[in-house]
């Protein structure tokens, strides 16, 4: 595998820019058409906290809520043993509020309501206001470690690299309707540190290689950096990959989405800091001269 590697990384990381291209423009057209299915905690519904028997899980609750509350009915733990969280949609007007303890009745001998309100729509923009600042503010931060880090032919190719992880998340959830909620976002935020970690070790090698092998064109310089972080990329993408998929299979309806928009976009990061960040600063003409010295005219 590191021999094919080693002898055809060049045409990899070619084949691999052109599909990131493709992804990033059907994930535009696809959020552009169909927009993000946003979840209770943007778009406000009901919250129901229940006390029922200590035998029942998440799947128990949630099987046989759905039919009534809809198909974006939450259930969470809350802090003690049988007490869970129920989020579900604001009835439409004029259809009767649900009765959750009926509902509970087929599965539990004993149903308590706790407490039961609802989130309204203002408060749901408000978390769409600043969970889109708290992106931007983020991106900003990125962009100008980038630049004092890097020369910005180099830098462009992370912060593109970046923009592809997370343009590819939220094609996925645009494509498939899933649900978009603070979890699916906090995993995004996750995502541009874990895809900026694996840019800027790459394009660290690739700076040192510029100033060590002044003579070696760009192409090969590059094709060597990715080949002497091949193997960290691997063991670093690999064993996070299992522990997000260990959350996945695991983690219930809760976490379901956070593990899925964390699974593509460490799966994303890690072919993007190859592919877009190596290809974008050879378009750029990236080449030695911008990481020596400049010479300083001593004439008087």
């Amino acid at each position: 595998m590191v021999q094919y590697l080693t002898n055809n990384i060049r045409q990899i990381r070619y084949i691999t820019g052109m599909v990131s291209i493709a992804l990033m423009v059907i994930s535009l057209v696809a959020f552009a058409a169909k927009g993000l299915n946003m979840g209770l905690d943007f778009t406000g519904g009901m919250v129901t906290e229940v006390q029922v028997d200590k035998t029942l899980n998440n799947n128990d609750l949630i099987e046989v809520l759905k039919p009534s509350l809809g198909e974006f009915t939450s259930v969470t733990h809350s802090d003690q043993e049988g007490r869970w969280i129920i989020r579900y949609p604001v009835p439409e007007e004029g259809a009767q509020s649900p009765d959750i303890s009926s509902i509970l009745a087929n599965i539990s001998h004993k149903v308590d309501v706790i407490s039961n309100s609802m989130v309204g729509s203002q408060v749901g923009q408000d978390l769409v206001d600043q969970g889109g600042l708290a992106l931007l503010i983020s991106m900003m931060c990125i962009l100008g470690y980038l630049c004092f880090r890097f020369e910005w032919r180099l830098a462009s190719g992370s912060l593109l690299a970046l923009i592809h992880d997370v343009v590819l998340v939220l094609g996925f959830f645009a494509i498939t309707q899933m649900e978009f909620n603070l979890t699916v976002f906090a995993a995004i935020l996750a995502i541009l540190g874990y895809s900026l970690n694996d840019s800027i070790i790459i394009a660290d090698r690739i700076r040192e290689l510029l100033v060590a092998k002044q003579s070696t064109p760009i192409e090969e310089i590059n094709d060597q950096a990715v080949i002497a972080t091949f193997s960290r990329t691997m063991v670093t993408s690999g064993t996070t990959l299992l522990t997000v998929a260990a959350l996945w299979i695991m983690g219930g309806n809760a976490l379901e989405g956070f593990a899925i928009a964390m699974f593509i976009g460490i799966l994303s990061g890690t072919w993007s800091s190859i592919s877009i960040g190596t290809v974008l600063p050879e378009w750029l003409k990236l080449e030695p001269k911008h990481y020596l010295p400049s010479e300083v005219d001593s004439a008087p």
